[in-house]
């Protein structure tokens, strides 16, 4: 009897990991995603729920980094307000949680549209997010974000250059980052972080 209650409760004990783990997977999505939407509505006050005070933000489309969330916010608000209209789309979310830390790996689309841009209004950009968020009493958190493109089509005017970002089209491949050991989530997932 008492084998069956201690096997009964460790598959109990088993199921309770899984479905926290589950639950912080799915709080960690909705805070990648809360990202496209705060930027494209121009909500900055919503990046206090994405990003900790102290964020590093890579941003290589950008050409820039920042260090601090409302240095962070300041910046995009900036940039974000001379376009007449832009759409960030995250997908392919993959979640790795470690105890408190957390890293993703998601790739992007960005529309980015400039009405009175010469040589044409729209720019669209795809690349990847790689992710280090950390549990906090008001929930999960990117500490780290770097931002990769890989292509890119339209206007490369759109994106224009202001005090802190310097657009930058050059393109990466991931296996390339790979292979230098440059991707947070595969190191976390290969037991390397």
């Amino acid at each position: 009897m008492r084998l069956t209650q201690a096997c009964s409760s460790n598959a109990e004990t088993d199921m309770e990991i899984a479905l926290m783990a589950d639950n912080d997977k799915a709080e960690i999505i909705q805070v990648l995603n809360l990202y496209g939407f705060a930027l494209d509505a121009h909500q900055w006050d919503l990046f206090d729920l994405v990003f900790t005070d102290d964020v590093t933000a890579e941003f290589g489309p950008a050409g820039s980094a920042w260090k601090g969330l409302e240095n962070f916010k300041r910046s995009f608000g900036e940039f974000h307000q001379s376009l007449d209209n832009h759409q960030h789309t995250m997908m392919g979310h993959l979640v790795h949680v470690d105890g408190d830390t957390a890293y993703t790996f998601s790739y992007g689309t960005w529309v980015l549209i400039r009405d009175d841009a010469e040589g044409g209004s729209n720019w669209t950009g795809t690349g990847w997010y790689d992710d280090e968020l950390v549990r906090t009493e008001h929930g999960w958190r990117i500490r780290h974000r770097l931002c990769k493109l890989v292509s890119w089509t339209g206007n490369p005017l759109v994106p224009v250059p202001n005090a802190e970002h310097h657009p930058d089209m050059d393109t990466n491949v991931l296996r390339q980052h790979v292979d230098a050991g440059k991707v947070r989530y595969l190191a976390a997932i290969q037991g390397k972080q």
